[in-house]
């Protein structure tokens, strides 16, 4: 646990790690704000001259006033109800942060058009996260940066996102053939891969176990359900080993992110 705030309370690592891939200098809407401390924490660092904290629930955004306000900086953090980027407007920010939410959640906010005035987008989503990044690829967002953090017994993926121009989107969407590399990508994370992330690693290696030991307890049983829950566990061991084989071997070779 680091990264103070005002007033000693500190940033979990997963929160610290989303702080930290905001580019510096960017005026940044924080979706989802919760309690405030990643506004905070931007602000007191010099990371972002100014955050407009945005939340759906009264209670959590009035207690991010509160830590705010104890912080001294009502002055560059303001908050605002709001139901995704809907209160927001135009021109207020130059980076999106929204973590903490399902992937579905999290790609309704982005479908917004709304969206565009942002240069860079944080996003952390909590489930579903093979499927959340085939959104990004099918509606022209690209992965410039990723990051994993395990923490309390669970693996949080982040990633740091751009726009591409629409011509560039529209081909980018167009030429995923849907090999074993995409498939491996949008499941692990292309970046992750590249960098064989030591936190990724250590996930593969765990849901290896954990499939394999699946697998093991359904030798006793029989029937088509079993069956069909069998190659669903089969094809999603021959993912993860072949990511492990591409992260222990060469390096990642895939060619739809880069």
């Amino acid at each position: 646990m680091t990264g103070k705030t005002a007033g000693g309370v500190r940033l979990s690592e997963r929160m610290l790690a989303i702080a930290q891939m905001v580019s510096h200098g960017m005026r940044v809407c924080d979706v989802g704000c919760d309690h405030g401390f990643i506004s905070i924490y931007l602000v007191e660092e010099g990371i972002a001259p100014s955050v407009l904290a945005m939340d759906i629930g009264k209670g959590p955004l009035q207690q991010a006033q509160s830590h705010i306000e104890e912080a001294g900086l009502q002055d560059r953090i303001h908050t605002r109800l709001s139901d995704g980027l809907t209160q927001y407007r135009e021109g207020e920010a130059d980076c999106l942060i929204i973590a903490g939410m399902g992937g579905p959640l999290m790609q309704e906010i982005l479908s917004n058009k709304k969206v565009e005035d942002f240069r860079e987008m944080i996003l952390a989503p909590q489930s579903e996260i093979c499927e959340f990044r085939k959104f990004l690829a099918d509606h022209g967002f690209e992965i410039v940066a990723e990051n994993m953090v395990f923490e309390d017994g669970k693996y949080y993926p982040m990633m740091k996102v751009q726009r591409q121009s629409g011509g560039e989107a529209d081909r980018k969407a167009s030429s995923i053939p849907g090999t074993q590399d995409e498939e491996i990508a949008y499941r692990f994370g292309p970046l992750l891969l590249a960098r064989k992330h030591p936190v990724l690693r250590q996930y593969l290696h765990k849901e290896e176990r954990k499939n394999i030991e699946i697998l093991n307890s359904l030798n006793a049983y029989e029937g088509e359900r079993i069956s069909a829950r069998r190659n669903i566990l089969e094809q999603e061991l021959f993912f993860i080993r072949k990511a492990l084989q591409e992260m222990e071997g060469e390096g990642w070779h895939g060619k739809y992110y880069h």
